[in-house]
């Protein structure tokens, strides 16, 4: 298997040890793990309060966050990137994959996106983690989403995970998991041996 090139996004509590300890698992199975910090250094030790720094009259909004992922991921887009993300770091990844023809693969932790209308991929592998129920992401959310993905082209997996946490992949939060989240590491990790 060649190693692959993930970009990896945060999720709203910014660029954490959890982030950096995902990428390394990723570069343990053999893979190059880019983490681009769209906070520029801002970290948050909750979910909670991550959205209270969100909210914040001088915290980027999406445009922003979204330009500065272009940016970071620019100068790696002709090596066929696959895109991950958790949460919010999910919404980013998975808008910048159905926007990049290259796109190898897109892996998301507890976040999707609004998807656009006129999307359009080539059977781009999708995965998604979930908690269920996920306040975030609803049933009703995920059943729409998971179709409009399947009408744009995608081949979509989704993977709930009963009574776990938002961020239940975090080793540092509340939300934590440690049976599941190493159950969808090995099914993630998995997901990245076919592509």
């Amino acid at each position: 298997m060649a190693p692959l090139s993930i970009v990896l996004f945060h999720s709203v509590c910014g660029l954490t040890a959890d982030v950096h300890a995902a990428a390394e698992r990723l570069r343990a199975a053999g893979h190059e793990a880019v983490t681009p910090d769209l906070f520029e250094g801002a970290t948050a030790a909750s979910v909670e309060e991550g959205m209270r720094m969100r909210e914040k009259e001088d915290s980027p909004d999406r445009d922003e966050l979204l330009r500065r992922a272009v940016t970071a991921t620019a100068p790696l887009l002709d090596r066929g990137l696959v895109y991950a993300g958790f949460s919010l770091g999910g919404s980013v990844a998975q808008t910048l994959a159905l926007a990049d023809e290259k796109a190898r693969g897109l892996l998301l932790f507890s976040g999707t996106s609004d998807i656009p209308e006129d999307a359009a991929v080539d059977d781009l592998p999708v995965q998604l983690h979930v908690g269920d129920p996920d306040a975030f992401e609803p049933h009703d959310w995920l059943t729409a989403w998971y179709l409009r993905m399947q009408r744009a082209g995608a081949d979509v997996e989704v993977h709930r995970h009963p009574g776990v946490g938002h961020l239940y992949t975090h080793a540092s939060l509340d939300d934590y998991d440690e049976d599941a989240a190493e159950a969808t590491w090995r099914t993630a990790l998995g997901f990245l041996e076919t592509l």
